[in-house]
């Protein structure tokens, strides 16, 4: 997924966000844009959100002139689903042209308008929702969409990085995961895999799930993928370091055996269509709002430099793909080129399981 460039820039990201913390940069930056969404998903009410909200093409352009926004920052349109934000196209010819490293997320139930904006305002890379086969995605995501997304990838797997974005949850099961994998094998197209989370924003449920403290509410489907997946399952997954390590390592951090800072709260940020900048997409800490502060102000000021500072050392409490991959790639690396015990020296201590001696690679040599 990643080039030896991605990691040697991320961590040359890290150490001056480390050493810089009021002159941070951001190496992922996703907007929000609408809260406008067609679906109708269990996983997902920001459908029933009313009033609707958008965030304009001024307010993102605005966002973008920030100086922790650099040419090198991906910056992720979604929503809801942007492409029905009234101003996609124009906002879409606008990262054309002066921030190409765009990404689009998307449901594809409006497929046509997905081809067309794709070829037209060519995005570095497609994220398509797909979480099962006909079947599952009418259940959990409440309309019969299954047939537009399979369009969109016959018709831009050729043309555009794709990849298809499966969120493992309470509604489906590790047969999904295993169909959605043979779909992106079949299709010649990535695969991401996700793990069901209760962000506020999304106004998703708080019954299913999750707490690294032992938490007994998760679903039987749900618990069972995680914790005994088939071998197909298994197998592909290892194919994807990091699909599998996320997906290998969620049951040490449910059981609380698992505990790592969260760092990507300083590299890795998220604009909210009210204009909210909160501190990542688990907890209920906004750090400031664009219609009233710079996004610089917001995101390096001293407030904002306190609280990251605070969670950084002390959150360990969620397993949200956007936040916990990044912390994984980190210290996995770093075990790479220095002893544990000495990357405890500076970064503070960690563990991946049972065992806080164990590394990395010893832990997923035992596990597969």
């Amino acid at each position: 997924m990643y080039s030896i460039y991605d990691y040697a820039y991320n961590g040359l990201l890290y150490l001056n966000n480390m050493m810089r913390p009021k002159h941070k940069r951001l190496s992922q930056l996703m907007i929000y844009s609408t809260t406008l969404c067609q679906s109708k998903c269990k996983h997902c009410n920001i459908w029933q959100k009313r009033p609707v909200e958008h965030l304009s093409l001024e307010d993102i352009q605005r966002i973008m002139q920030s100086k922790c926004v650099t040419k090198r920052t991906t910056v992720g349109l979604e929503g809801g689903e942007f492409i029905l934000h009234p101003q996609a196209n124009e906002i879409m010819a606008w990262f054309r042209e002066h921030h190409p490293n765009y990404t689009l997320l998307s449901n594809c139930l409006a497929s046509r308008r997905v081809i067309d904006a794709v070829r037209r305002y060519q995005p570095r890379h497609l994220y398509v929702s797909l979480d099962g086969g006909r079947e599952t995605y009418l259940q959990m995501r409440g309309c019969d969409g299954y047939d537009r997304v399979i369009e969109v990838v016959e018709a831009l797997k050729d043309e555009v990085p794709l990849s298809l974005m499966f969120c493992l949850s309470p509604w489906n099961t590790s047969d999904d995961m295993a169909y959605v994998i043979d779909v992106a094998k079949h299709y010649g197209v990535d695969v991401r895999i996700g793990i069901y989370g209760t962000m506020a924003y999304m106004m998703a449920s708080k019954a299913p799930l999750s707490s690294p403290e032992g938490d007994t509410n998760v679903s039987s489907s749900m618990k069972k993928c995680i914790e005994a997946p088939s071998g197909a399952v298994w197998g592909a997954l290892s194919q994807t370091q990091e699909n599998f390590d996320f997906v290998a390592l969620y049951d040490e951090w449910r059981n609380g055996h698992l505990r790592l800072r969260c760092q990507s709260i300083m590299s890795c940020l998220v604009v909210h269509s009210n204009g909210d900048v909160p501190l990542c997409q688990n907890l209920d800490v906004v750090l400031g709002n664009i219609h009233e502060q710079s996004l610089d102000e917001i995101f390096n000021g001293p407030s904002a430099c306190h609280i990251q500072c605070h969670y950084s050392r002390h959150c360990n409490d969620c397993w949200i793909n956007f936040h916990r991959k990044y912390d994984i790639i980190l210290v996995r690396n770093l075990e790479r080129l220095l002893p544990k015990w000495l990357i405890e020296k500076f970064y503070g201590p960690y563990q991946w399981a049972t065992d806080p001696k164990q590394t990395y690679r010893k832990h997923l040599k035992a596990i597969q």
